[in-house]
């Protein structure tokens, strides 16, 4: 099944255009069965383009899934026409009352501000606190990643020397986790950030466990014991040009960047980068979609958040 898009969304034409299945509304209504539905909370100030590239990897596997997209109220995008805003964006007030399988919490360029600086922080926590109890499964992603490690879990960053931008190796940690199923032993990913966290911090949180990492980046993949919450710092979504337009962008802010690394054949930016990271972002969502949401997600959605009948009896001492 394909993912379930609005016909006027302009990632609908982009991801036909290469092939990539997707399905009206209209077409979508009179399938009887029961979809999956992903809230996509985008703090990109490029939402256009993160759309993009989200719904291209959760759209390539055999699950019918619905999507909304969701915008901060305390903060409103300066980057994104307010008429595609309004034609498909909801804010928390709107969906607060709903329930959903999954949830994507993206990146946001807000690394050189405290948590607490951001102006959205306080919404932020409030939509983190309610998907403890409404999303099934939620993928936090970049500096999604950071803001959830700290406000869960107090886990602070560090600025890196100079900004980590290309594309690096990674080492699987947990070789049996389905996350990994048809990942090769060590797998490429862009990574694009100023900031890190200490792994030993992570590995001192006993609700969490670290599946990835690199000796180059750091920190890239952990995930809570329960399945829960997966904390993401690689862009395995990125496009093929994503990396490069970042480098032309801080050069013409007079950032002196240096080039991303592993990226551009001989480092030399004049010539098209080659894409090695493609099949392990199609693997890496729609294995998080597959084994942790869709295979775990509570038939009836509105059971999600409530306590299991294996909960109720070890609260109650009756032990199966």
């Amino acid at each position: 099944m394909p993912i379930k898009i609005p016909e006027r969304l302009p990632a609908t034409e982009i991801l036909e255009n290469e092939n990539i299945f997707v399905m009206t509304e209209t077409r979508a209504i009179h399938q009887d069965i029961r979809p999956l539905n992903i809230l996509i909370l985008n703090l990109m100030p490029t939402k256009i383009v993160t759309e993009t590239q989200l719904l291209r990897k959760l759209s390539n596997t055999p699950l019918q899934v619905i999507t909304e997209f969701l915008q901060t109220a305390s903060y409103t995008s300066q980057h994104t026409d307010p008429t595609h805003l309004d034609s498909f964006y909801r804010t928390f007030d709107e969906v607060k009352d709903h329930k959903y399988d999954g949830m994507i919490i993206t990146g946001a360029p807000l690394e050189n501000f405290a948590f607490e600086d951001v102006a959205y922080w306080d919404e932020l926590c409030t939509i983190m606190d309610w998907s403890e109890t409404h999303v099934h499964c939620v993928y936090y992603l970049c500096w999604g990643a950071y803001a959830g490690l700290h406000y869960f879990y107090g886990i602070d960053t560090f600025h890196l020397p100079e900004k980590l931008s290309g594309v690096y190796p990674h080492r699987i940690l947990k070789r049996t986790s389905p996350l990994f199923r048809g990942f090769d032993d060590i797998f490429y990913a862009p990574q694009s950030r100023g900031i890190d966290v200490h792994i030993e911090d992570v590995e001192r949180i006993p609700e969490l466990e670290l599946m990835a990492v690199s000796d180059i980046a750091g920190f890239t993949i952990a995930k809570t014991q329960d399945s829960h919450k997966f904390f993401v710092t690689c862009h395995a979504e990125y496009d093929s040009d994503t990396l490069k337009l970042e480098y032309l962008r801080d050069k013409e802010k007079g950032l002196e960047p240096h080039v991303p690394e592993n990226y551009f054949p001989d480092d030399d930016p004049g010539l098209a980068p080659v894409v090695n990271w493609r099949s392990t972002g199609q693997l890496l969502y729609t294995n998080w979609l597959n084994y942790y949401v869709y295979q775990s997600t509570p038939y009836n959605i509105e059971s999600i958040g409530e306590p299991t009948a294996e909960q109720i009896q070890a609260a109650m001492g009756m032990y199966i």
